[in-house]
């Protein structure tokens, strides 16, 4: 995966998450994923093709993290467990994410489509994407925990 492909959802999670969630973020460094287990216990994935690049994102929260950034999206006290509510703002924030990647795609020449998001809950399943390239982990410490986004971009062939 090119490098100028991870800059998009860096911009677009920090956007995302400290204007909705007010919840500030430090990103870490970036690494090559090893295995197809999710990192958290809530995770949205999101398929996208361009005419010329294909693959997928995901967003993966441990419990106590998601459960901090719902309560500041909706202005409530925070949850105790996870529940369709989360859930659903897990997909809303993939939708986001992905839908400010693709904005400042498009200023690179790619257009994608986007799929429409699918959450998972439990830690370690397994989520295979579809591009063949290596799988990028962006890890963000926000003060609630970390967090990570996965990013799979490929020429199609």
């Amino acid at each position: 995966m090119k490098v100028e492909y991870l800059n998009p959802f860096i911009h677009a999670t920090r956007n995302v998450l400290e204007t909705m969630a007010r919840t500030k973020l430090t990103t870490q460094k970036p690494y090559l994923k090893e295995g197809a287990t999710t990192y958290g216990d809530v995770t949205g994935i999101i398929g996208m093709a361009s005419e010329v690049v294909e693959g997928s994102m995901t967003i993966s929260f441990p419990s106590a993290c998601i459960l901090q950034i719902v309560s500041r999206m909706l202005k409530e006290a925070p949850k105790s467990a996870i529940n369709h509510e989360i859930v659903d703002a897990v997909g809303e924030i993939t939708n986001m994410i992905c839908g400010g990647a693709k904005a400042e795609f498009s200023l690179l020449g790619l257009n994608f489509n986007l799929a429409t998001p699918t959450m998972v809950t439990g830690k370690g399943l397994e989520i295979h994407h579809h591009a063949s390239e290596p799988i990028i982990v962006l890890p963000f410490q926000a003060d609630c925990g970390t967090f990570v986004l996965e990013a799979n971009l490929a020429n199609k062939k």
